[in-house]
């Protein structure tokens, strides 16, 4: 499959420079092009804010006006977006934000036939690491009983493990998934919450919820849910159990102490795994020093058997000033 992407690729495009610091990405399939532009050009404009040049849809080709180095950039940017496009059917907003990443270019330029193993296919769409760390994180989920991810939000640290998961009670080598966090408040006082159990706690676990949403139709989410194939429970749920032929992610893991994380990971039982995911800098916890997030990644770090995964500002995948913002902070925490 990926041989035959690249060969159309290659047959598709058409790179012309010309004397005025300008490029002409000309395209064979005017569908693909319009696939690669986007609705009223919007993946040329975002793309266009991103790279801080010139680009426009002329006819059957796309014009780059800037530096020679610039136009490079959007030559790659082009290319993977192309890839993206012929693979997946569809390219997102973080599928711009990925084309102008110089790993993710290299990375498309000369290891597309590598980068298969990574692909999760899911029935709503392909996900795709889009960093070296992410690729890194799905080897781990894939090939680790027990896996330990921190960092900042928008790493994909849920999303791709939620992918995972999915793939893997689809293709039946699990019976279950079980989605969990702490119902900790994000520093707001929610107040009295009215209705049964599962409507008090959905509120902390609605992310769960959107990454399961996005990768299969709400429906058979639904029906998965009702059946007991997916369960999403809060990590006081948790005590007691043993899971078998389960895959259980704790999402949020900084505001579970050291005692629940402990708990959480004993659970594990005959074929399965287990996730632990959280963001140290967004305790929530009253004493942040009760967060057991760390020390289970100090604690349980050398064992064979536990993949840890750290994440950073690089590694984001969101609007590129999530990224900015995260690493903003991260510079000034002393402050």
């Amino acid at each position: 499959m990926t041989n035959i992407v690249q060969k159309r690729l290659n047959n598709e495009l058409k790179f012309v420079y010309s004397d005025n610091n300008s490029l002409s990405i000309i395209f064979q399939d005017n569908n693909l092009l319009l696939g690669v532009v986007g609705e009223f050009n919007n993946n040329l404009k975002e793309l266009e804010k991103i790279t801080n040049t010139s680009i426009y849809s002329r006819g059957n080709s796309i014009l780059v006006k800037s530096d020679p180095e610039k136009n490079n950039l959007v030559k790659n940017a082009v290319q993977f977006l192309t890839n993206q496009f012929i693979t997946n059917g569809n390219i997102e907003k973080k599928d711009i934000i990925s084309s102008v990443n110089k790993f993710m270019i290299e990375e498309n330029k000369n290891n597309t036939n590598k980068n298969i193993e990574y692909i999760i296919k899911t029935p709503k769409k392909s996900v795709i690491p889009r960093s070296e760390k992410q690729k890194n994180y799905v080897r781990a989920l894939r090939e680790s009983d027990i896996v330990i991810s921190a960092g900042p939000a928008g790493t994909g640290k849920t999303f791709l493990a939620v992918a995972v998961a999915l793939t893997m009670l689809l293709e039946k080598k699990i019976e279950r998934i079980i989605l969990s966090r702490p119902a900790v408040e994000a520093g707001e006082r929610l107040g009295f919450l009215p209705g049964d159990m599962r409507e008090k706690v959905d509120p902390y676990l609605r992310p769960l919820y959107d990454s399961l949403y996005d990768l299969l139709d709400f429906e058979k989410i639904q029906k998965k849910i009702e059946i007991g194939d997916i369960e999403i429970a809060p990590l006081a749920f948790m005590r007691g159990r043993t899971l078998k032929n389960s895959f259980a992610i704790l999402d949020e893991a900084q505001n579970a102490t050291d005692t629940q994380i402990k708990m959480f990971l004993t659970r594990i039982g005959e074929n399965s795994k287990i996730v632990i995911n959280g963001d140290p800098s967004q305790i929530d916890l009253p004493n942040k020093s009760l967060s057991g997030l760390n020390r289970s990644k100090k604690i349980l770090g050398n064992l064979n058997e536990i993949s840890v995964v750290d994440f950073d500002h690089s590694d984001v995948v969101r609007h590129p000033l999530v990224s900015k913002i995260v690493k903003a902070y991260s510079d000034n925490n002393n402050d």
